[in-house]
C-alpha cells in the first residue's frame, strides 16, 4: 500500500522559512514532485525531483526561495522554502509518478496535505 505523508506546515509571518518533509513508503518511484492549492484555486506545481536526485525543476514564482530535496535511505523529499510570503499561503500536497513529470495528473499518488500559512 503505497502512502506519503507530509509535515512541516504552520503559521508564519512574511520572510519567515518552514521546511516540508514528505515520507513515502510502500514502494520507490521515480519523482517526487510538491504542488499546492489555495481557496478557489486549482492545485499548481511548485516543485519536483528525479528518484537518484539529479533532476529538479521549480515554479518561476519560487526559484531562488524554494529547495526540493530527497534522501532516499528514508524515502523522504524536502521542501524548504525561504522568504515566504502571503502569495505562498496554501495546502501543499507531495505527489508521487512513476516518470519524470511536473504535470498534476501525472501523479497518481498523493499525501493528505499540509497547511502553509503566511502573514503580512
Amino acid at each position: 500500500q503505497v502512502q506519503l505523508v507530509e509535515s512541516g506546515g504552520g503559521l508564519v509571518q512574511a520572510g519567515d522559512s518552514l521546511r516540508l518533509s514528505c515520507a513515502a513508503s510502500g514502494r520507490t518511484f521515480s519523482t517526487i514532485g510538491w504542488f499546492r492549492q489555495a481557496p478557489g484555486k486549482e492545485r499548481e506545481f511548485v516543485a519536483a525531483i528525479s528518484g537518484a536526485g539529479g533532476t529538479t525543476d521549480y515554479r518561476d514564482s519560487v526559484k531562488g526561495r524554494f529547495t526540493i530535496s530527497r534522501d532516499n535511505a528514508k524515502n523522504t523529499v524536502f521542501l524548504q522554502m525561504n522568504s515566504l510570503s502571503p502569495e505562498d499561503t496554501a495546502v501543499y500536497y507531495c505527489g508521487a509518478a512513476y516518470r519524470w513529470t511536473t504535470r498534476t495528473e501525472g501523479y497518481p499518488y498523493w499525501g493528505q496535505g499540509t497547511q502553509v500559512t503566511v502573514s503580512s
